[in-house]
């Protein structure tokens, strides 16, 4: 099979990388497609049997792991297709969330995004693939649900949601005085001199501002992103494949396009830069600052894990994988100002300061319809609405929304058919709304 098509049999994957190519969401509709209920997973039978029949066999070698509806039922199983390492819970017992479970939530309505006809919350889920959802409100759990190959003891894909994690560690080290923000990645990374990052800020990858030769045009197979992920075994190589076959010798020839420091413009590469960032500074894989720094110190019931290379680099572009309630933990943590049962886990001015945003000249000028208004910052989605609501976004869905000023936290996990967030956008934004309203309304 040859590079090209490879290329062609991976444009459903869209990624595994990014929250969205506004650009292509925003030219094209949404097309017809089954339903949630068609393509469920556990009916459909994938992977059952001793073995599963060959028409229920799914691959990676050959591409069907990342083909709709397929996906469905492996971005619930993604340590069967790839090398991961572990982030360890450590040994403590977990944290308690508490239940205050509420039966008049599946009926809030809301009208989705350029529709006239209303919704309920009950209705977005299968609208929008749903897999898992966790609502809390003031650190209780209000709403649990789960659907398909997903259960709660189980762990999903958390594809670009793993941005935010790394952006916050990064962050994290900067308030710690271990990254100047102000100070050019070559001087951390001098393996990347001839490339592209070697002028650009720790601050400008944090926020994505680099200029870069690098086309996340997913319907290109000559774009950049292709050898990005072949050279970090994220998809197969083609037959007689000579390209990168690390994702730090693919950072290595990533160049120069434009000037740094200007319009935001959502790259991937710029996670895994930052990835070596944290690496450098701590002389620590960015899977164990995960673990040191956040996992045991939230008291996550599950271990989590994360893809990576054949070097065992970990993907810190979208390659983490998690349980649901401990996506949750995370989000009530950033809500809380970086505080979680009475420990400090994040420093406070590191949430502040991404509470508060980037700049939103320079995230307008990128084209996020669905975001009007938005920016972005330490690798985090920031609303700038009256709530004050911020988020990690992930392609297919993946999700935690924080409503500071509804006190609520949403942690989901999807497997939508079109990877762009654009796509769903329209039935999950305007729901997340309506629910932070109708939990202020009945606690005033």
């Amino acid at each position: 099979m040859g590079a090209r098509q490879i290329c062609t049999s991976y444009l459903l994957l869209l990624g595994a990388l990014g929250a969205a190519q506004p650009a292509l969401a925003q030219a094209t509709a949404a097309p017809a497609m089954p339903t949630a209920e068609q393509t469920d997973p556990v009916k459909l039978g994938w992977m059952v049997g001793s073995p599963p029949p060959p028409e229920k066999v799914i691959r990676w070698a050959d591409g069907s792991f990342y083909s709709f509806p397929k996906f469905r039922w492996t971005f619930s199983h993604a340590r069967q297709f790839g090398a991961t390492s572990n982030i360890s819970r450590g040994l403590a017992p977990p944290s308690l969330l508490p239940r205050a479970e509420r039966a008049d939530i599946d009926a809030i309505s809301f009208i989705p995004l350029g529709k006239s006809e209303p919704m309920t919350w009950a209705q977005s889920l299968p609208a929008n693939f749903t897999d898992g959802i966790v609502v809390l409100h003031r650190g209780k759990i209000v709403y649990e649900r789960y659907f398909g190959a997903l259960a709660e003891d189980g762990q999903h894909m958390a594809q670009s949601v793993t941005k935010s994690f790394f952006g916050t560690i990064g962050a994290s080290l900067v308030a710690e005085g271990k990254l100047d923000p102000n100070a050019k990645v070559a001087q951390y990374i001098p393996e990347l001199k001839d490339s592209a990052f070697a002028d650009a800020s720790v601050r400008q990858v944090l926020d994505m501002t680099t200029g870069l030769k690098y086309s996340e045009n997913y319907a290109d197979p000559n774009a950049e992103i292709w050898s990005h992920v072949r050279a970090g075994s994220v998809l197969p190589r083609p037959p007689g494949y000579l390209g990168p076959k690390s994702f730090y010798e693919f950072l290595k020839t990533v160049q120069k396009e434009g000037e740094h420091g200007g319009v935001f413009a959502y790259k991937t590469v710029n996670s895994d830069v930052l990835g070596w960032l944290i690496r450098r500074v701590t002389n620590k894989s960015v899977g164990e600052n995960l673990s040191e720094r956040i996992w045991s110190k939230l008291g996550m019931e599950q271990d989590a894990y994360i893809s990576i290379d054949t070097e065992g680099t970990e993907f810190a572009g979208g390659g983490l994988n998690t349980g649901l309630r401990d996506l949750a933990r995370f989000g009530e943590m950033m809500r809380n100002g970086g505080s979680f049962n009475g420990q400090q886990i994040v420093p406070k001015a590191v949430v502040d300061d991404i509470r508060a945003g980037g700049d939103k000249g320079n995230f307008a000028r990128a084209g996020f319809a669905t975001l009007p208004g938005a920016s972005y910052r330490n690798m985090w989605w920031v609303l700038n609405n009256a709530d004050g609501a911020f988020a990690a976004r992930g392609i297919h869905g993946q999700t935690i929304y924080i409503d500071p000023k509804a006190e609520m936290v949403i942690a989901r996990y999807a497997s939508f058919p079109m990877a762009a967030n654009p796509f769903n956008d329209p039935t999950s934004l305007p729901a997340y709304q309506a629910l932070a309203d109708k939990l202020m309304a009945v606690t005033r």
